[in-house]
């Protein structure tokens, strides 16, 4: 037999794995791959678009990117 409450405890110990399972898929599982997580990036990928967008010179770009290489 079960002592009085025992229902009362099961229930709280089931809503805190809800809630921790919740906190890890918004923070690791499927929420934060679907969101497009920023910093998934190469160095290439990051060069290639700071040389798109004009940040760097071509001369800069061919600099960094044979410092990548090696």
């Amino acid at each position: 037999m079960m002592y009085p409450g025992g229902g009362m405890f099961m229930g709280m110990i089931l809503l805190i794995i809800l809630v921790v399972a919740v906190v890890w898929w918004l923070t690791k599982g499927a929420g934060a791959r679907n969101r497009g997580v920023p910093g998934k990036e190469t160095p290439i990928e990051i060069l290639k678009r700071r040389y798109a967008a004009g940040e760097i010179t071509k001369e800069q770009f061919e600099t960094m990117k044979k410092d990548l290489d090696s």
